[in-house]
């Protein structure tokens, strides 16, 4: 593929699309139709709660074996294949034949997604011009957002005609994205391989640091990745509608958090920006927990929202912040990030489904659960920067 400016941002479009896809809406389109299927009793609350979870776990081992699996076929066939493998794994959940079958597709959904997040933005952003690329990394990113809101619109509207219907619908718009994508992918990829080397990477514990302040912030939003809609809808006794309006506000916020970050990370350095955002989410986080107006409640979705999308472009800058005169490991780092984040959101996903079904469905101690593991990055992030003041930006 030459390094034409229309095939590059082609090839962004991609990139959206797939961050669309696999994340907006494979992972979370489940938290908006969690109600429904309750109500319709193809699945009961436990069941239905780990079935959300297993889409997590399916992401944490794409996320391992993205990479791997890319370098011994081609990247472009894995990014078409896996966009095609989530579409499948809607058409396939429009009938609940049992709960093995929706594990399983849950889970392979989950894994789609995972592959895409290593692979997407990876494959697009080295064509694209230094200059350009924070505009990039965002634009890809707000795919993520656009899935969110896109499902918090179309579900109430299709649940209407039936459950299997919403699944449908959204395979068909899974199918629509995978369409507009398939020709914007570069013809010719190369991943950036695995550089070592007998000089570690300059300020390493607050790398460590960051990997484990990221796994954490995972862990803090899992509350309103999988609950927020069930508990406006069932918890507060205000129906699928209400939930999904909050849903779709979520969305909103997810698909400007990006470019929010990125333009405050421009002031301040993305350090700075980080502990902002963590700071931010755990009060959004913690809102449901304390108050449940209508206002708060819009205040949680769409700070909670932002702070989902503007982290991971916040910790990928971090990250080539941390690493700037060691470019070879920048790749590798976030790769671990990735993988840390996936590893602690699956365990928080599985942990809080348990303690939800044994509290006998108390939505506000998960919330509370989310808030404290955000208040533990933003203290671990301090003290990193204060053990590593003067190494890089803290």
């Amino acid at each position: 593929m030459e390094n034409h400016p229309t095939n590059i941002w082609w090839g962004v479009v991609a990139a959206f699309c797939a961050s669309l896809v696999g994340i907006g809406l494979a992972r979370f389109a489940y938290t908006p139709l969690l109600p429904a299927i309750i109500h319709a009793h193809w699945f009961d609350q436990s069941a239905a709660a780990y079935l959300g979870a297993s889409n997590l776990a399916g992401y944490l081992l794409g996320a391992l074996l993205g990479r791997p699996l890319a370098a011994r076929t081609s990247t472009v066939a894995m990014l078409r294949g896996m966009m095609l493998a989530a579409t499948a794994a809607f058409f396939a959940c429009t009938v609940p034949l049992s709960f093995g079958w929706f594990f399983f597709w849950r889970s392979f959904s989950g894994f789609a997604g995972g592959v895409l997040m290593v692979l997407a933005a990876p494959t697009v952003l080295p064509l694209v011009p230094q200059a350009r690329r924070g505009l990039a990394s965002g634009l890809i990113f707000t795919g993520v957002g656009g899935g969110i809101a896109a499902s918090g619109t179309l579900v109430p509207f299709l649940i209407e005609k039936g459950l299997g219907t919403a699944w449908m619908g959204l395979g068909w718009l899974s199918l629509l994205m995978t369409a507009i994508a398939w020709k914007g992918w570069p013809e010719k990829v190369v991943l950036p391989a695995m550089i070592h080397s007998a000089q570690p990477p300059p300020d390493l514990g607050t790398l460590r640091a960051l990997y484990l302040e990221y796994a954490l912030n995972a862990a803090g939003w899992v509350p309103h990745m999988i609950f927020l809609v069930d508990f406006v809808a069932r918890g507060l006794g205000e129906g699928l509608a209400a939930g999904a309006k909050y849903w779709v506000l979520f969305g909103i916020g997810a698909t400007v958090g990006p470019l929010l970050t990125g333009t405050l990370a421009d002031q301040t350095g993305f350090g700075r920006a980080l502990r902002l955002a963590f700071a931010l989410e755990a009060c959004g986080v913690a809102l449901p927990a304390v108050n449940t107006t209508p206002w708060s409640l819009a205040a949680s979705s769409l700070t909670v929202g932002a702070c989902l999308t503007g982290t991971v472009a916040l910790v990928l800058g971090r990250v080539h912040e941390l690493l700037v005169n060691h470019p070879g490991h920048q790749s590798p780092a976030w790769r671990t990030a990735t993988v840390a984040f996936a590893l602690f959101q699956a365990v928080a996903a599985y942990g809080m489904s348990f303690i939800f079904v044994r509290s006998g469905g108390n939505y506000r101690l998960l919330f509370l659960i989310g808030t404290a593991s955000l208040v533990l990055a933003l203290i671990i992030d301090l003290f990193a920067a204060r053990s590593h003041v003067g190494r890089g930006q803290a």
